[in-house]
């Protein structure tokens, strides 16, 4: 592809943003919750885990531990029980005790809404604190890069970073702070469907035309 010029690029991007939209209106977290601490505890149980798997075990989960006040007495047994088919339970499970044990501690039992705040939080990075700023309170911080955003980042031609941090930036850049909180859902929906990893179906996609990587 030619090199692209940044004013170029930003209106190409919000060209395949209204696209998107229109294609996916349904794009939202996949994560079941009723509101930020489940959405957190929620994200920390999807690492390496699909969603799916995850809105199988909260159920019981938020049954027993309700709020961060129960999750921050449980017994890391107990926890860990409750978890288990989610992987890595026992790093996952004391996480979540020490999560809830600093939010009661350091901010009266409430989830914080700031991203320095919350990444000081157990279990708690960037990207989980962007997905919970951005689904529970409704804050554009950044961008939520999983491996669908990474790969259809560098397919469109939004970024050629590998590390999630730069490519977060890159798309930063690219689309309009309003955007970043629905630009991910969008890009993992895209890459849910018409554009897997292995074998893109460059033929259905709606952004074929303005995308460098389309075989169309």
């Amino acid at each position: 592809m030619p090199r692209e010029s940044k004013k170029a690029k930003r209106e190409r991007a919000a060209a395949i943003f209204q696209l998107l939209e229109k294609e996916h209106p349904t794009a939202r977290t996949a994560l079941d919750h009723r509101d930020p601490f489940e959405l957190a505890v929620a994200t920390v149980l999807s690492a390496q885990c699909t969603d799916e798997r995850v809105n199988m075990v909260t159920p019981e989960l938020f049954r027993r531990y309700p709020d961060p006040a129960t999750l921050a007495k449980a017994s890391q047994k107990d926890l860990e029980g409750v978890i288990h088919s989610t992987g890595f339970f026992r790093n996952k499970a004391k996480n979540l005790i020490g999560m809830a044990q600093a939010i009661q501690k350091d901010h009266q039992g409430e989830l914080p809404r700031t991203l320095a705040e919350l990444v000081k939080l157990p279990g708690i990075g960037r990207k989980t604190a962007n997905v919970i700023l951005g689904n529970a309170f409704g804050i554009d911080e950044g961008v939520v890069v999983d491996t669908h955003v990474k790969r259809l980042s560098g397919r469109m031609g939004f970024s050629r970073e590998s590390t999630p941090e730069k490519i977060e930036l890159d798309l930063m850049d690219v689309f309009p702070r309003d955007r970043w909180t629905p630009l991910s859902h969008l890009l993992i929906f895209h890459g849910r469907g018409p554009c897997p990893a292995r074998k893109p179906r460059c033929a259905e996609c709606v952004v074929a035309h303005l995308c460098p990587s389309s075989t169309v």
